[in-house]
């Protein structure tokens, strides 16, 4: 009979082999297991017609606004053949969509580019990925045009604005990013742990809340941005973990005191 740790070995060695296949950017914290979902967003996502609780949980699918004027924050279309947010001018928050799956430990994998178009007064040209539970953030994968950073949030203190976790400090690290090129986001969750890589730099984050079971994927654009080939696995635990992260913590700039 075979053992547990036999098994394990086993399948992830078949993960690793599947994946390596198609040249994936590298994981670091995790493998790629199941893939849960791929979509290359070359056409416009069907609208989820579920009634979600609040903004992060109890729907299936994408979630957005379409409509002309931005609504409460921007609005989405499709655009040189790939999923285009645009904040309003007025809002003063990003345009967001989400979509709705439950997942616990994951890979999720998506192609970015910040659109090189005038900010027109919106504050702050970014793009975000975040991890959602039944009730608000877990995580977010945060890039702007001179980095990238790691946000967790926190479970105890609560926005008196918006009622919503506020965010922990952030581990970030300086990148500079060009305008209108296409980049690809990895952001690994398994358990307590996370790791945000893109362009070759990785950053790794802890949190008790990182653990928790999720609902939703939001994609988040600060002015304007476009998105395509969202995919999100299943994460297995990646033997190479300890020295990958003894790397990637060397990397890091100091904390902040």
């Amino acid at each position: 009979m075979k053992t547990p740790c036999f098994l394990l070995s086993a399948v992830i060695a078949l993960a690793a082999l599947v994946v390596s296949a198609e040249e994936l950017p590298p994981t670091f914290l995790t493998l790629r297991g199941k893939e849960l979902r791929r979509e290359s967003l070359g056409s416009l996502p069907a609208l989820s017609t579920d009634k979600p609780k609040g903004f992060a949980s109890g729907f299936a699918g994408w979630r957005f606004s379409t409509a002309s004027n931005g609504g409460k924050s921007g609005r989405w279309e499709l655009a040189d053949a790939a999923f285009h947010g645009i904040e309003s001018a007025t809002a003063s928050h990003p345009a967001t969509a989400s979509f709705g799956l439950p997942y616990q430990d994951a890979v999720i994998q998506i192609d970015v580019r910040l659109n090189d178009v005038p900010a027109e007064g919106r504050k702050y040209r970014s793009i975000f990925v975040k991890a959602t539970d039944e009730k608000d953030y877990v995580t977010a994968f945060f890039v702007s045009p001179t980095g990238s950073n790691l946000t967790a949030y926190s479970a105890e203190r609560i926005s008196p604005v918006n009622k919503q976790r506020e965010k922990e400090p952030p581990v970030g690290v300086p990148q500079a990013l060009k305008l209108g090129e296409w980049y690809t986001v990895v952001l690994e969750i398994r358990g307590d742990e996370a790791v945000g890589t893109l362009a070759g730099k990785s950053v790794w984050s802890k949190h008790p809340l990182f653990a928790k079971p999720k609902c939703s994927v939001m994609l988040g654009v600060g002015v304007d941005a476009s998105f395509r080939n969202f995919r999100i696995w299943e994460a297995l635990p990646n033997p190479e973990w300890a020295k990958n992260k003894e790397s990637i913590l060397a990397t890091l700039p100091p904390a902040k005191k």
